[in-house]
């Protein structure tokens, strides 16, 4: 439970509120795997939950994407590099990427929740072998909201790869497509008898891609969401992140979409 230090390696902005952090470690280091997430501390201010959106084997150095929307993220989206920040963690459960070996990938992204998507997208792509086609659909309310710009562009060039953009709103100079980034899945080149969909956005988002999905053959047991809940202790003992049955921080982050869809459409649950 007591937060290790780390050190501000690296700090880019993203966005108009949203920068990726690249911290190294000054003692043992956090071993995050794609889909878990660590328990961020700005020293007096509090801490948050953050999925990891980097994988670094082998050094220790951890990465992770934030949205400032509160006073713990505004304060870690403006440290300095080399502050000292603290990491608790890794907390959650990961994407089953073992279980999609053999098979085609769909990822859907919706925002920022292409941050916790984006270790799982690397090791697909670094494991081209293991999976059929991979196929990533990324959605943004804007041009301008759209992450990892650059790395996104290495990916659509690849010859191995699918990848597909679309914002809901355009901008002076787009040239991409325009639409919610469900009008994405009828046209994925991937099978629905064999592919796994990873899914992370804002929860309405992810009602209407599970449906998208569902339309388009997949079985509700290949479809994985990521959940974000307000999450305070990042071991279930506080119930802060409880949806129904579940506490996000102990059973998730990442569910099953049959698990969760009957609880999403709960009103204010």
């Amino acid at each position: 439970m007591a937060p290790l230090p780390y050190r501000v390696r690296s700090r880019s902005q993203e966005t108009a509120d949203t920068w990726t952090l690249e911290l190294d470690p000054l003692g043992e280091p956090v071993i995050p795997r794609a889909g878990q997430f660590d328990m961020l501390y700005a020293f007096g201010v509090g801490e948050v939950p953050i999925s990891t959106s980097g994988a670094h084997e082998g050094d220790g150095r951890l990465t992770h994407t934030i949205r400032a929307v509160g006073p713990v993220t505004r304060a870690l989206c403006a440290a300095d590099e080399d502050a000292v920040v603290g990491v608790r963690g890794p907390f959650g459960n990961e994407w089953p990427l073992a279980g999609a070996v053999g098979g085609d990938l769909l990822v859907v992204a919706g925002g920022i929740g292409l941050a916790p998507l984006r270790p799982a997208i690397r090791h697909a792509l670094a494991h081209r072998g293991d999976f059929g086609t991979v196929s990533v659909l990324l959605g943004a309310r804007t041009p301008a909201d759209l992450l990892f710009v650059g790395e996104v562009e290495g990916w659509r060039s690849r010859l191995d790869a699918e990848v597909d953009v679309t914002v809901d709103a355009a901008a002076v100079g787009w040239h991409g497509r325009v639409g919610l980034v469900t009008t994405l899945i009828p046209g994925a080149p991937v099978d629905p008898a064999t592919a796994t969909a990873l899914v992370c956005g804002p929860e309405i988002m992810m009602e209407f891609v599970v449906g998208a999905l569902l339309e388009r053959g997949l079985p509700i047991e290949r479809i994985w969401l990521s959940m974000e809940r307000n999450m305070r202790c990042g071991v279930g003992h506080c119930g802060h992140c409880q949806l129904g049955p579940k506490l996000i921080c102990r059973d998730g982050p990442v569910f099953r979409a049959d698990e969760m869809m009957q609880l999403l459409e709960v009103r204010e649950l």
